[in-house]
């Protein structure tokens, strides 16, 4: 069974490995293998530092992180009302609903605070995730051209967004 809820900083630990493991089995994410140099230390302040203006909820099974989704809140007037995201799920946790379930969480948490749009990136070639997004509302609303360099292949990434109200 998998259980979704808030990261708390004696999660940093776990979600390090978590974090390592992600980045090892995709190529869709922003690190490579070995690439992030992040600390427990540093990923417990953000977990600490989270308030009304971000939230990191990950998804646990068997006392492991098998994913996350984080947002953060923009923090001048313009653009308070929007919060960019974050995804990912290791891969034998994918297709199971838990990313549905993140973005259910996610909208709860926008609403209650403010928020009515959503955006985040995703590269093109990422078909299961655009599948997920758009079944939860997302729409893609551009295209970030040569926006990643992935084995030495230039990939696009498309802006995608969602208004709550």
């Amino acid at each position: 069974m998998v259980k979704i809820r808030q990261a708390v900083p004696s999660d940093s630990k776990r979600f390090l490995l978590f974090l390592h493991k992600l980045d090892s089995e995709t190529s869709f994410m922003l690190f490579e293998p070995g690439e992030r140099k992040t600390s427990e230390e540093e990923i417990k302040r953000n977990i600490e530092q989270m308030g009304e203006n971000s939230i990191m909820l990950v998804a646990e099974s068997d006392d492991k992180i098998v994913g996350f989704l984080s947002a953060y809140r923009g923090h001048v007037n313009r653009i308070r009302h929007s919060a960019t995201i974050v995804i990912g799920i290791l891969e034998g946790f994918r297709g199971k609903g838990i990313g549905k379930t993140l973005f259910e969480e996610l909208d709860q948490w926008a609403i209650n605070n403010g928020i009515s749009r959503l955006g985040l990136t995703v590269m093109v070639n990422n078909e299961n995730a655009i599948n997920l997004y758009k079944k939860m509302g997302f729409k893609i609303e551009g295209t970030k051209e040569k926006s990643c360099l992935v084995n030495e292949v230039f990939v696009d990434e498309y802006y995608m967004g969602k208004l709550l109200i």
